[in-house]
């Protein structure tokens, strides 16, 4: 099934101009009504605003759609709940039921690399998690698969960084360091675990993708954009709160793609909703960061 496009997306891609992808489940699942549908407006524009064009990623009763109308978008931030949190590997069943769907970044990558978009901001991607070596994202596998840039803060905090660096490394993903020494840790600009390659500017980011999958054929690549300074959440918050979240999760035998939104509302909570205000700072940052590198990448693979 191909995904529906939207008039503004079509154009775009068919006429070589920058297009960046952006994911669902923060819209549905991420934030409550109506901070939700704010936060997705505040998306798009971030993306035009740096010279490209947003296309929002979803199943809408059955169609997988790349570029949503403002109804949708309204219809999915309103309604999210009733949106099935769909990876790559649960797409086939939204669609096949005629459901919605909000895509994570598994799906949302997959989708985006059947269009022809390169370029792909989220807030943080999935890893390898803590505690369990075998308890890995598909996040990671699709990436190592797409020839796709996905912008983010670095892995969520609530997984095990150093493993989830080696698992990149494995699967052959490209992580490149965007003005940052160390593997941005979502909520914190620095998490102790080196990155192989910082690159200070987007024309050089543009650059060293164009060689990657063009001369030597590459897939995936992570680009880690930390976290707006002023935005920062303290480490000692952060993993007081993890510490405390992981204990009551295993209690609780809470896993598996249950695990992640828990532990998320457990730092929003006592963080007294600080944590939402970081997230959208560092999703709308990210948005900036890949439409900058999107207009890049435009001029040079039109050559």
């Amino acid at each position: 099934m191909k995904p529906a496009l939207s008039r503004e997306v079509a154009a775009a891609l068919a006429s070589g101009q920058p297009v960046v992808a952006l994911e669902s489940t923060i819209v549905a699942h991420g934030l409550p009504w109506p901070a939700n549908l704010e936060v997705a407006k505040d998306l798009e524009a971030a993306v035009r605003r740096c010279g490209a064009v947003p296309a929002t990623i979803a199943v809408i009763d059955g169609s997988l759609c790349a570029g949503l109308g403002d109804e949708q978008l309204e219809r999915l931030a309103q309604d999210g709940a009733t949106f099935v949190k769909a990876g790559a590997t649960d797409l086939a069943v939204a669609l096949a039921r005629g459901g919605c769907a909000a895509t994570t970044v598994s799906a949302t990558a997959k989708v985006a690399a059947a269009v022809g978009i390169r370029v792909f901001s989220t807030g943080g991607i999935g890893g390898v998690h803590r505690g369990d070596d075998f308890d890995v994202s598909h996040d990671l596998v699709a990436l190592a698969g797409l020839p796709l840039a996905v912008v983010s803060a670095g892995a969520k905090s609530i997984l095990d960084l150093p493993r989830t660096i080696e698992a990149m490394e494995t699967l052959g993903i490209l992580v490149l360091g965007y003005r940052c020494d160390e593997l941005p840790a979502f909520y914190r600009r620095a998490s102790g675990v080196r990155l192989p390659h910082r690159v200070d500017t987007v024309r050089e980011l543009a650059e060293i993708l164009t060689v990657h999958w063009r001369a030597l054929g590459g897939h995936g690549a992570l680009i880690a954009n930390p976290i707006p300074a002023a935005a920062e959440l303290p480490a000692e918050l952060i993993d007081a709160v993890l510490q405390q979240a992981l204990a009551r999760a295993a209690a609780a035998e809470i896993r598996g793609k249950a695990l992640t939104p828990y532990l998320l509302a457990e730092i929003s909570r006592a963080s007294a909703g600080r944590s939402v205000v970081a997230n959208r700072a560092l999703a709308v940052h990210n948005a900036e960061v890949g439409a900058e590198l999107a207009v890049a990448l435009s001029h040079l693979l039109a050559r």
